[in-house]
């Protein structure tokens, strides 16, 4: 890049380079509907004043992937829905909305009613989405270089990236197996049965197969209009939320990597549902009991023990030069909410201050430069910033360093929705996070 601006003498070379380069990425992403394209839109997310303006061109071009993709035309949709499931629509539901409730990359979701009346929604794939993702996946490679690519083009440094790359392409392919996303329905709605504020749909086996995916229909405000409520209802939804995703981890070794909102369903009444699992990861015990370690660690100012934990954990090497200070330092900051004063209120700056936090921008002494990031963490930076993002929207406020507590098992439950988890909890027979779990 220097090498650019000294031959020619014009800065606007390199801006003009970073232009056209980004417009020949987001072709190549935008028609292939495969991993780059995943890939491209979470990164199109981030803010730009936050990675410098060498993303700039890469961020304006890649959002245009954020948009709904055009929907497959109806007969189409009813084609595979037939070639799928080996009958026509007309026999696996009464009725059948020929116009989709969303698109996006992979696939549409309609609505329709089975013909024991009830209401249901009905993933169903576009043709060649999962053929041209495999085709992606067997030169991940490329990815990796993306991403190294846009880093350099934004002046920051990430840790190595192979091996959070391995772990975002098998997340990416489970995420066009609809019959891998029903088992991981199946399991969150068994672990959340008759939660008082969580809701899970069920899978629909008999309308579902490869390409084909239907669960029951949960109602709810979507996004747009929940933004607009009352913000009582909003810090209510945002404690809900918060349960589920760490309440996840803790109780039962999942972690529901995408915090989209698109993702919710939001009641009036304070519950929300969870629709989308394409995204989920099942954490060993050793991963689960390391990562639920060093957040506590942080919290409670355990310094040593936390680098530890780090090096345990394949966050550093064991002969790092992190110091036991810098390592603290990252790590509250990655946990702000936590170690912040209490109740925690949500600001634009939580996000930037999470981004800020995985990607170096030109800081020579950032612990990015000296961490590394395990594949089961790969999705982490994606959580993080979501949450921030998401709570910052709804301008939540939140106990979140009791509702860490609670949900580790070291106090008791401090809010109303607290005290009807724990209720469910322990009428479950569920262990907390510090608990040691049956799980391999």
């Amino acid at each position: 890049m220097a090498g650019l601006r000294e031959k020619t003498g014009d800065t606007g070379a390199v801006a003009r380079f970073h232009e056209h380069t980004a417009e020949r990425y987001s072709e190549l992403l935008g028609h292939s509907k495969g991993v780059l394209m995943k890939v491209g839109q979470i990164l199109s997310m981030f803010d730009t004043n936050v990675l410098g303006s060498g993303f700039m061109p890469y961020h304006a071009t890649l959002a245009r992937l954020q948009a709904d993709a055009p929907p497959m035309h109806a007969d189409l949709a009813k084609e595979v829905v037939r070639a799928d499931l080996g009958r026509p629509v007309e026999q696996v539901f009464s009725q059948f909305s020929e116009e989709p409730m969303a698109a996006a990359s992979i696939g549409q979701v309609h609505r329709a009613v089975m013909h024991d009346g009830r209401e249901v929604v009905v993933k169903i794939q576009y043709p060649g989405a999962a053929e041209a993702i495999r085709a992606d996946l067997a030169n991940h490679e490329m990815v990796t270089k993306f991403l190294g690519f846009v880093s350099s083009a934004s002046g920051a440094t990430m840790p190595d990236l192979r091996p959070a790359t391995r772990e975002i392409v098998a997340r990416i392919a489970e995420e066009i197996d609809y019959r891998h996303e029903a088992v991981n329905i199946t399991a969150f709605s068994a672990r959340y049965r008759g939660h008082p504020f969580i809701l899970i749909p069920d899978v629909v086996a008999e309308a579902s197969g490869d390409r084909v995916l239907t669960m029951t229909y949960l109602d709810g405000l979507d996004w747009a209009a929940a933004q607009g409520a009352d913000q009582d209802l909003k810090n209510t939804w945002a404690e809900v939320i918060s349960r589920f995703l760490w309440g996840s981890i803790r109780h039962a070794n999942l972690f529901h990597a995408d915090p989209h909102p698109g993702n919710y369903r939001f009641g009036p009444d304070g519950r929300v549902g969870f629709v989308d699992f394409g995204c989920v990861k099942v954490l060993s015990e050793r991963q689960r009991r390391g990562l639920v370690g060093m957040a506590r660690a942080t919290v409670d100012g355990r310094k040593h023990e936390l680098r530890d934990l780090m090096v345990e954990s394949g966050f550093l090497a064991s002969d790092s030069a992190m110091t036991v200070d810098q390592a603290y330092e990252w790590w509250a900051g990655t946990l702000h909410e936590m170690v912040a004063p209490q109740p925690f209120a949500y600001t634009r700056d939580d996000p930037i201050r999470a981004i800020r936090g995985f990607i170096d921008l030109r800081a020579a002494d950032h612990p990015a430069r000296q961490m590394l990031l395990p594949e089961e963490s790969a999705f982490f930076p994606r959580l993080y910033v979501g949450i921030y993002t998401l709570f910052a929207t709804l301008q939540a406020t939140l106990p979140a360093r009791s509702i860490y507590d609670d949900l580790d098992g070291i106090a008791g439950p401090g809010t109303p929705l607290g005290e009807q988890h724990h209720a469910w909890v322990r009428r479950r027979g569920l262990p907390c996070g510090l608990d040691t779990h049956d799980h391999p």
